[in-house]
């Protein structure tokens, strides 16, 4: 079988094979070689610039010098720049560290340092709000309340950095740990609480207090944060009591409508009794004074106060002007009127 590269042995010397591609020029029709063999890649590098090759390596500054001493120094001049000089914004603190040990807090503005490795920035931004959910996604947060029921609470901290290099250094996983001290102060304010009193009215007092006890507890470790506010977004009972719990809740405001309704009209008794009681004392008094009169005038106003609700008779008396009964008279006519409309 005839080589790949025509070693001109298997066609009867007429090369009629493929050639050889590296094989060099003086190789004839038979397939010999010259005695140096086929020029390669490597001879082409090493042929001088009279026989037209390409030489290798850096090309050289006039004069034979190398080129290689002013890129070192050009690398090293932007090295220096880059890593030395530093805008702070004015919402940014820079924590500079030496060789990792904390050496001092740029303020806003343009700053410059010793290059790394020597000295390194860490920019924070001191003025962002940071909020934490708790609990995270759609999880139940069961806590005690005071009364020895228990409550699901959703609730969200803010935060910001106070102080960006206790903020890096004194605590590991700063919003896990803020996470941890919202949830441990979050059950200790509950728990001075009744469950009414923590899903209704007095919400805003547990707030306050978790804000306050957050922030003492993040103080001592030395975090270097403010807590900004605490927002309780549910509070509500458990999901397998909520049904029974609105029922006695219906209840509860049914009856507190009742007793409400029975405290107003016992005020109104009360409000009477005192008026008539205010009343018999001023009659007392003026009695007191004149008791004949007051009692006649007493007697009078009694036989009239009578005397309006009833029909009254007058017997006729010799000498005495006949008494015309003239409410008859208007009921007769009132009478006649109706009759004669129905009749009508």
């Amino acid at each position: 079988m005839a080589s790949p590269w025509g070693n001109g042995s298997g066609d009867g010397g007429k090369g009629g094979g493929p050639r050889n591609p590296w094989g060099s020029p003086s190789d004839g029709p038979s397939g010999g070689r010259g005695k140096s063999g086929a020029s390669s890649l490597e001879e082409l590098f090493k042929k001088g610039n009279g026989g037209g090759g390409f030489r290798g390596g850096i090309p050289k500054r006039p004069g034979g010098r190398p080129w290689w001493p002013i890129l070192l120094i050009g690398f090293v001049i932007l090295w220096v720049l880059l890593s030395s000089i530093h805008r702070i914004s004015p919402q940014e603190r820079g924590v500079v560290t030496f060789f990792g040990s904390y050496s001092r807090t740029m303020q806003p503005g343009l700053h410059m340092s010793l290059p790394t490795p020597f000295e390194q920035v860490t920019k924070l931004d001191v003025e962002e709000i940071r909020t934490i959910d708790i609990p995270s996604g759609e999880s139940e947060k069961l806590i005690l309340t005071g009364d020895q029921n228990i409550v699901d609470l959703a609730y969200s901290a803010r935060w910001n950095i106070k102080s960006p290099e206790l903020f890096l250094f004194r605590i590991a996983d700063q919003e896990e740990t803020i996470s941890e001290v919202a949830e441990s102060a979050m059950r200790e304010a509950v728990a001075n609480f009744t469950l009414d009193e923590a899903i209704g009215s007095q919400r805003s007092d547990i707030e306050q207090q978790v804000a306050e006890k957050m922030q003492t507890l993040l103080d001592e470790y030395g975090a270097g944060v403010l807590i900004r506010g605490i927002a309780i977004k549910k509070a509500d009972p458990p999901a397998a009591v909520n049904d029974a719990f609105k029922e006695v809740s219906a209840a509860q405001q049914t009856a507190q409508t009742y007793l409400n309704e029975a405290r107003a009209y016992a005020q109104q008794l009360t409000a009477q009794a005192q008026g008539e009681s205010a009343a018999f004392d001023k009659v007392y008094e003026e009695y007191r004074q004149a008791p004949r009169v007051t009692k006649r005038r007493m007697y009078y106003e009694t036989m009239e106060r009578v005397l309006s609700q009833v029909d009254k008779t007058i017997i006729e008396a010799d000498g005495v002007t006949p008494y015309l009964p003239l409410p008859e008279i208007k009921k007769r006519a009132q009478a006649a009127s109706n009759q004669a409309v129905e009749a009508k």
